[in-house]
């Protein structure tokens, strides 16, 4: 028997009073209250999803269906939806504007964090101001210069506007620079080493975590964006995305919401298929980012 098992086995347990009592039942049912809370618009899109449309309109969104494994729903919303090609269309949109969002924030960050220069510190107010601005209010010059570049109903024009990089991901990757010794930088710089490999080779593997938080920030986003995908993708039926997709079910005879529903929860599953099989990667990027940041 270990000295802290015959230690733990001499000093009694503290005994809970009413009030510590009443503490934990409060906090696990706030908790529960909260879980409840999140799950229920899922659950009531799962239920809504299996009905038919006759089922949908005769009871309410929490009344069972009368079957389970009424696919009939999602057959006809990924044919009638497009979502084929929703999918692909926003796969390569993910793909391109989180590659190229996170070469140009993060060499924007390399150069704002290591090189001193005149205007180094406006360009970071700038940046400060302009993530004070509401996004919508800058449309109508946005929509201007894409509309005078030839990139309006175009899915790379869409795809250089969405790689902008954002404010907060630029100051994540700063946060992250500043963490790292300029010493690295002088050693490779003495060994022969340009700015340029200093950069790709030494500092980027170093910022796999705010990598990792700015991708998840930054895919969620894209995503599930919708004004500028309907705004500037004009071609709904070439140009869909996930999100602009499942607007194809409404319309000013109502709303068809047995068939969102069941968009809806397809949409969901590419995302979750990802967050199951880089859980341990994303709690790590999130965790790492909170520390550095």
């Amino acid at each position: 028997m270990s000295s802290d098992t015959v230690i733990a086995s001499v000093v009694p347990k503290k005994k809970m009073s009413i009030g510590d009592i009443v503490w934990e039942i409060i906090k696990y049912a706030s908790v529960a209250l909260c879980a409840f809370l999140a799950v229920l618009p899922i659950v009531s899109c799962v239920i809504t999803s299996l009905k038919t449309e006759v089922e949908y309109q005769s009871t309410n969104v929490m009344t069972l269906p009368e079957n389970f494994f009424n696919f009939n729903n999602y057959v006809q919303a990924f044919a009638q939806a497009n979502m084929g090609l929703a999918f692909i269309n926003s796969g390569i949109i993910l793909l391109f504007v989180l590659a190229g969002s996170t070469m140009i924030g993060s060499q924007l960050a390399y150069v704002l964090n290591r090189f001193s220069f005149p205007g180094n510190a406006l360009i970071r107010n700038l940046f400060t101001f302009a993530a004070l601005l509401p996004g919508i209010a800058m449309q109508v010059s946005v929509y201007e210069i894409m509309v005078n570049l030839g990139l309006v109903n175009t899915l790379y024009g869409y795809i250089i506007m969405m790689m902008g990089t954002d404010v907060m991901s630029i100051y994540i990757y700063i946060q992250f620079f500043e963490n790292l010794p300029v010493s690295l930088d002088e050693s490779a710089f003495l060994d022969g080493a340009n700015y340029f490999q200093i950069y790709a080779k030494i500092l980027l593997p170093l910022l796999k975590p705010a990598i990792v938080t700015n991708l998840i920030l930054k895919g969620v986003g894209v995503y599930n964006e919708y004004y500028c995908a309907n705004l500037y993708l004009q071609d709904k039926r070439k140009l869909c995305t996930v999100a602009t997709s499942l607007y194809t079910f409404t319309g000013p005879m109502g709303n068809q919401y047995h068939l969102i529903c069941a968009g809806v929860i397809m949409s969901l599953l590419p995302a979750l298929i990802i967050f199951l099989l880089c859980q341990k990667q994303i709690y790590n990027g999130v965790a790492a980012g909170a520390v550095k940041g």
